[in-house]
C-alpha cells in the first residue's frame, strides 16, 4: 500500500548554476539575483511518486502464512491461515487443545478473565480435510469488561504499549491494551496448532516449551531431560515447569507477588526434537534469525538465546565447537550440542534449543506514577484483570511461533530444494549420457 504526501502545499527548491542548494543554506548577496525559485506544485510531485512503503505487522510467514486480527475487548480475535497444504486432517478440537493450555482463569496465577477460548473454522476444510484454502478461525471474546480501564482512558500505564501505539497511530485502545494485548496470540496458538501437526505427519518433529524461570527461581541445567520430556510432564503443574519441587517455588514466588498487587517475569525454554537438516536459508534468513524474529514478536518478550546463547562467550572456541561423528547408523551427528541445533543458520538435525526472557507484567494494581495524554503527570492504580507472571500461560505461545518458523522453512526447503532431490538429477544425467555413450558406440 503506497500513498503520495506533501506535508505543505509546494515546495520551494534553489537553484544556482544548475546545482540544488538546501533550504538555509546561505549565499553571497551578489548571487542571489542569479538564484531562481523552482515551485513544484501536488501535481507535478506526485510524477515524482514520492510514497511511503509500511508494513502493517499483521502477517507472519513466507509460504505458511498467517495473519491475525481482533483485539483484547472487541468483538472476537483470531486468524488466517494461508498457504496451508491441503489433504491435512483437522478438526475445531486440534486447536482446541493448544487454545485450553493458552486461555485464562485456569488456576489463582494466571488473570481470572473467564473465556472458554472456543474456536470456530469458517473456511479451508472439507470432511475433516484441508483443502488448501484459506483457513479462517474465530474466536469470540464473552467477557469484556471496558469499565476496569477508565482510570486508563488518559493516563498511559508505565512499561505498557499504551504510550508507543499512541505515538504511532494517534489513537488510545484503551480497553485490555487492543493489539498489544496478549489476546491476540490466540490466532499464532491456533495457527500453531496446524502447523505441529504437518511437523509431526510430515517429519516426526516434536516441540515442546516448559517454564524454566520464574523472579529468581531458576530451574539448575541438566535437571530436565530432553530426550524424554512429555507434555504431560509439562502440564503436570499449573506453572508447567516439568521439576515438581522447583514448579512449587516458582508458584510461591508469583504468589507472592500476586497478593501485593505485582508482578514478576521469567524464562521459558523450547526444545524441538527430530528436526529435519537443511531448514534455513544463508543470510538474512537464518533458521535462528528467523526464530529469534518469531519469538521476540510475543508480547512481553525482553530476551532471545539459542544453544550456549550469552554464556558461550566465557569459553574457548576449543571448548564451544560441536565436534561431528559418525552414529551406529551411518549418520552424521556432533557429540555436543552448544550450537542449539543450527549452524550457520541451517538446521543441522540436532535437537534445536531456545531460551525465552519475558519481563514482569506491566499492568500492576500498586499505584505508580505516569503522564497524561495532555503531558501532565499523575498517579495511577489500574484495575483489570491481569497475570501476576506471563510465563505459565506463554508456553503454548512459545510452541506455536517455533512450529510456525519450522513449517514455513519446511516448505520453502521443498520449494526450493526437493523439486531435484539430491542424486536424483545426477542420476538422470547419468542415464543420458550412458545412452549417448551407447549411440556413438554402435
Amino acid at each position: 500500500m503506497s500513498s503520495a504526501i506533501l506535508s505543505k502545499a509546494f515546495l520551494q527548491v534553489s537553484l544556482k548554476d544548475g546545482t540544488l542548494e538546501r533550504p538555509g543554506m546561505c549565499a553571497p548577496k551578489a548571487d542571489l539575483a542569479r538564484l531562481r525559485t523552482v515551485q513544484i506544485l501536488p501535481q507535478q510531485a506526485r510524477l515524482r511518486k514520492f510514497e511511503i512503503r509500511a508494513g502493517t505487522g499483521n502477517t507472519f510467514g513466507t509460504l505458511f502464512r498467517v495473519t491475525t486480527f481482533g483485539e483484547s475487548h472487541g468483538g472476537g480475535v483470531g486468524c488466517v491461515i494461508d498457504g496451508c497444504p491441503p489433504r491435512i486432517p483437522l478438526s475445531e478440537a486440534d486447536m482446541q487443545v493448544e487454545l485450553d493450555r493458552r486461555r485464562p482463569g485456569q488456576s489463582r496465577i494466571t488473570t481470572p478473565r473467564k473465556e472458554t477460548d472456543t474456536c470456530r473454522i469458517l473456511s479451508g476444510l472439507s470432511e475433516g480435510q484441508t483443502t488448501g484454502t484459506p483457513i479462517a478461525v474465530l474466536v469470540p471474546n464473552t467477557d469484556q469488561r471496558g469499565n476496569d480501564y477508565s482510570e486508563m482512558s488518559l493516563a498511559y500505564r508505565p512499561s505498557h504499549a499504551d504510550a508507543t501505539y499512541d505515538f504511532k497511530y494517534g489513537v488510545r485502545s484503551v480497553q485490555g491494551g487492543g493489539r498489544s494485548s496478549a489476546r491476540e496470540t490466540i490466532g499464532r496458538v491456533a495457527a500453531g496448532a496446524v502447523a505441529k501437526k504437518i511437523l509431526e505427519l510430515k517429519a516426526g518433529t516434536e516441540v515442546l516449551a516448559y517454564v524454566s524461570q520464574v523472579h529468581k527461581e531458576v530451574l539448575p541445567d541438566g535437571i530436565v531431560n530432553h530426550d524424554t520430556l512429555t507434555q504431560a510432564e509439562v502440564e503436570s503443574n499449573i506453572v508447567r515447569c516439568p521439576d515438581p519441587v522447583y514448579a512449587e517455588k516458582m508458584i510461591a514466588a508469583i504468589d507472592d507477588v500476586r497478593t501485593k498487587g505485582d508482578s514478576v517475569g521469567g524464562v521459558v525454554t523450547c526444545i524441538v526434537r527430530n528436526v529435519p537438516r537443511g531448514l534455513g536459508a544463508p543470510v538474512f534468513d537464518k533458521l535462528e534469525a528467523e526464530l529469534a524474529k518469531a519469538l521476540m514478536s510475543l508480547p512481553a518478550t525482553k530476551g532471545f538465546e539459542i544453544g550456549s546463547g550469552f554464556a558461550g562467550t566465557l569459553i574457548t572456541g576449543s571448548e564451544h565447537n560441536d565436534e561431528f561423528y559418525m552414529d551406529e547408523s551411518g549418520d552424521i551427528r556432533t557429540r555436543t550440542n552448544r550450537s542449539g541445533g543450527i549452524q550457520g543458520g541451517i538446521s543441522n538435525g540436532e535437537m534445536i534449543k531456545v531460551r525465552l526472557a519475558f519481563k514482569p507484567t506491566s499492568t500492576i494494581t500498586r499505584k505508580q506514577m505516569t503522564v497524561t495524554r495532555n503531558r501532565e503527570e499523575t498517579e495511577l492504580q489500574a484495575r483489570g484483570r491481569h497475570d501476576p507472571c506471563v510465563v505459565p500461560r506463554a508456553v503454548p505461545m512459545v510452541e506455536a511461533m517455533v512450529a510456525l518458523v519450522l513449517v514455513d522453512h519446511l516448505m520453502q526447503q521443498y520449494a526450493q530444494c526437493e523439486l531435484f532431490p539430491l542424486g536424483s538429477l545426477q542420476d538422470s544425467l547419468d542415464q543420458q549420457n550412458a545412452k549417448e555413450v551407447e549411440m556413438l558406440s554402435k
